[in-house]
Order: structure tokens, then C-alpha cells, then sequence
């Protein structure tokens, strides 16, 4: 059962698909690699009691990068495995909301294998849009270690360590309509 102390009204909240986003960021050699997808879903349910509950998968098949025979590579059993796993999925354990500020805990599961994750981020609203909407915004960041998702592949550099590193974090832009 999730637990909650929040300030967001009962109802059910469902992804606009278009003002919502979701991405993730590695250490790439020297830089920071960045990388989203183009389609996320995501529901947040809040009971009468103020109980949230947050669950959202995105395809791995609408992961974008800039160029095409990564976005292939990403695809194959090296990283995300998209034929086998087409999705990537979250379940919350427990959405508390104190002010704007929000916690949420939950299971990712990615290729395959579930991990409890917990992300701090905030909450917006809920208001009401020009056309008479309830909207919510929830954005959320955390870090995971990908290699514990089965994501292993990497690439010795020539004068030790990695290509990769394996922290990755992961953001999640979440614009909400109220049903």
C-alpha cells in the first residue's frame, strides 16, 4: 500500500504526452552523454486518504540519441535489449508530498530486473490550463548504478578505466491532466 502526505487533490492524473519527458545522463570519457525518450507514459492515482500512487514506462524503442547506430546499439542485448524487454517500467512505493517538495520510492525495472530507486523532486499545481484542464507537474532526478540493471557494456580506454561510467541519472518531466 503507498503511503502519502500530500497536498495534491484525489483523482487520477495522466500523462500529456507532449509537455511530459523523461532522459538519462553517463559520463561519457570527458563529457556528459544525454539521452531521453520520446514517448512516456505515466498515472498518478490519489485516493480520498491522500494515498499517491505513481506508476510510468516508457518503450525502449523511443529512446532518441544523436546518432543512429548508438540508438541501434542501445536497442540490442549490450544495453537495453529491446526486442526481449521492450519497456522500461516504474511502480511507486510510496509519493509523499510536503509543500512542493516531493519523495517518491518505488521499482524500476529495466531489461528485465527490478531495483527499488528512490528520487527526490518537486510537484506544480494543480492548476487550471486556458481550456478549463487540471493540470500537475511532477518532476523527479535520481541516480542509479546501471550496471545492476544488467547494462554492462563498456570499453577500456587505453591508459585505464572506462568509456562509461556506470552512475547514470535519470530525470523525469511529468506534466499530468486530471481525468
Amino acid at each position: 500500500m503507498t503511503t502519502a502526505t500530500t497536498a495534491i487533490p484525489a483523482g487520477t492524473y495522466a500523462t500529456d504526452g507532449v509537455h511530459s519527458s523523461a532522459g538519462f545522463a553517463v559520463k561519457h570519457m570527458l563529457a556528459t552523454f544525454r539521452g531521453s525518450f520520446g514517448t512516456v507514459n505515466a498515472e498518478v492515482v490519489v485516493d480520498d486518504d491522500g494515498a499517491a500512487r505513481l506508476v510510468g514506462t516508457v518503450p525502449v524503442a523511443s529512446v532518441i540519441v544523436k546518432d543512429e547506430n548508438l540508438q541501434a546499439h542501445l536497442q540490442s542485448p549490450e544495453f537495453f535489449d529491446g526486442e526481449q524487454y521492450p519497456e522500461i517500467r516504474f511502480d511507486s512505493v510510496d509519493l509523499t508530498v510536503d509543500g512542493s517538495a516531493a519523495t517518491l520510492t518505488g521499482d524500476l525495472t529495466i531489461k528485465g530486473h527490478t531495483e527499488r530507486v528512490s528520487a527526490e523532486g518537486s510537484v506544480v499545481g494543480p492548476l487550471e490550463d486556458p481550456f478549463g484542464n487540471t493540470k500537475l507537474g511532477l518532476q523527479f532526478e535520481t541516480v542509479v548504478d546501471r550496471t545492476k540493471f544488467g547494462l554492462n557494456w563498456n570499453a577500456p580506454l587505453p591508459k585505464g578505466g572506462f568509456m562509461l561510467a556506470n552512475d547514470v541519472t535519470l530525470s523525469v518531466d511529468l506534466e499530468l491532466l486530471q481525468a
